[in-house]
């Protein structure tokens, strides 16, 4: 199903429109007037203008071109707004409204009845109980949440079944300096659901990583198998492991499956899962910011043995491989730094010092590894190495992620000046050594079957 005439408009209507602050139709047309486009308010009830933009009665008394609606209407007048979309031509419609098949018995009748009118007029729905989504990069706010705005562009997709907690990843995001290039919240998906965002999205120039929270669905293996057929990486966090499936039925209407069919599934597909929103922003931080990873082994550095030992302990639970360095890398690290405390893999220097950055490129030449760890905690009089990073990750084309903590104030620019090396920053080694792992399970994900195997069952 082709959902250009959701997320690519030419126009937008939004139905319900109100001259109150405050209400849904005001908040929905606040944010929709930021779009570079035509927007049409839309009340039978109302009169002159709000926004500048001049009422019309109907979606039918538009003669612009109009692709997607926004419904800030009660959910029993929905199908029949619905109706008139098709009528009018729009492909498009975002509904707010709940009632619908999380409501009960009258709500699933409602909600099939809507289905019914969208499907005869042609009509891409997202939600029902929905709280809309938006692209940055366009001013495309089709929500009547607040402060939309402030959420920066980027290239991290976040696709979830609760438009809540999309924007709590979202806003998360916003507080870490990581843009979004959409965010979008599927409500009861109605029409449109995983599989459409997801292909929608795969093919977005502007999207280097796709993430996905999942309340449950009743169509589990062609989610699995549209995730597993992306270009583009995909990290879910599928919430369910105890019992909450009559709380998740209220909220959007999805029946959780087994948590632990729906892990295994992922694993099986070679989709990373995680356990919360900072592991899924992490995730994808990774995945969209470094090279693509050749297969899991991993080369530690660290100017720390306490945190490398926490690093080391958590890749080994997710499937890394820590492999022997080479005999060439031993020596030139031993040339280096002579008698550092463990050359082998984790290499631990013991504290940071001026050479350190030599000792973390030459890990990152070795023909063993596929993917560098640094953890190195802040030091004033020395800062980080970035003079001699510079062009590595480019130069040897593999996934370098650093872990590092200190002082705000002094880490704040430093650790820009990093990430601007497309090395990724984490300010805890757990964080970091999760990262890793998400790169780990992407690359097991292009392995051999045997070998996806064999990782999967750990």
């Amino acid at each position: 199903m082709a959902v250009t005439s959701l997320f690519d408009p030419s126009g937008i209507a939004v139905v319900g429109a109100s001259e109150t602050p405050g209400k849904i139709g005001y908040e929905a047309m606040r944010n929709a007037v930021e779009f570079d486009g035509p927007v049409y308010p839309v009340n039978p009830s109302a009169s002159g203008t709000v926004f500048d933009r001049e009422f019309v009665s109907s979606v039918t008394d538009i003669d612009d071109a109009v692709d997607l609606a926004l419904l800030c209407v009660p959910a029993p007048v929905v199908p029949d707004v619905v109706e008139e979309c098709g009528a009018a031509g729009i492909g498009g419609a975002v509904i707010f409204a709940g009632g619908f098949a999380e409501a009960g018995k009258e709500g699933k009748r409602l909600q099939r009845r809507l289905i019914e009118a969208a499907t005869e007029g042609g009509v891409h729905l997202l939600g029902p109980n929905t709280s809309g989504f938006l692209l940055p990069s366009e001013k495309l706010y089709a929500t009547f949440a607040t402060d939309v705005e402030a959420i920066p562009a980027g290239n991290l997709v976040v696709v979830a079944q609760s438009g809540g907690l999309a924007y709590s990843l979202a806003f998360r995001a916003e507080n870490e300096g990581v843009g979004v290039s959409a965010m979008v919240g599927l409500g009861n998906r109605a029409n449109v659901g995983f599989q459409e965002a997801i292909e929608h999205f795969d093919a977005d120039d502007r999207t280097d990583a796709i993430l996905l929270h999942i309340e449950g669905t009743d169509h589990a293996r062609g989610l699995l198998e549209t995730c597993h057929a992306t270009e583009t990486p995909v990290v879910a966090y599928n919430v369910g492991e105890q019992d909450v499936g009559d709380f998740a039925e209220s909220h959007t209407g999805a029946l959780t499956g087994r948590y632990e069919l729906y892990e295994a599934g992922f694993a099986q597909y070679g989709v990373p899962t995680v356990r919360s929103v900072q592991e899924l922003l992490d995730a994808g931080k990774s995945l969209s910011s470094c090279p693509r990873p050749d297969g899991p082994n991993v080369g530690v550095v660290t100017a720390q043995a306490g945190p490398g030992i926490a690093i080391t302990d958590r890749l080994k639970a997710a499937g890394a491989e820590l492999p022997m360095l080479t005999d060439e890398t031993r020596e030139t690290v031993e040339e280096i730094l002579p008698g550092m405390t463990y050359s082998a893999n984790p290499v631990d220097t013991g504290r940071p010092m001026p050479e350190f950055g030599d000792v973390v490129a030459a890990v990152a030449r070795d023909e063993n590894v596929d993917i560098v760890m640094v953890y190195e905690l802040y030091e004033r009089a020395l800062g980080y190495p970035t003079g001699t990073l510079e062009g590595l990750v480019d130069e040897v084309d593999k996934p370098i992620v650093f872990a590092s903590g200190g002082p705000d104030a002094a880490l704040q620019n430093e650790l820009a000046d990093l990430e601007a090396l497309r090395i990724p920053v984490y300010r805890t080694p757990e964080r970091g050594a999760d990262a890793v792992a998400a790169l780990v399970r992407y690359a097991l994900r292009n392995a051999e079957p045997d070998v996806v195997a064999e990782k999967v069952s750990r």
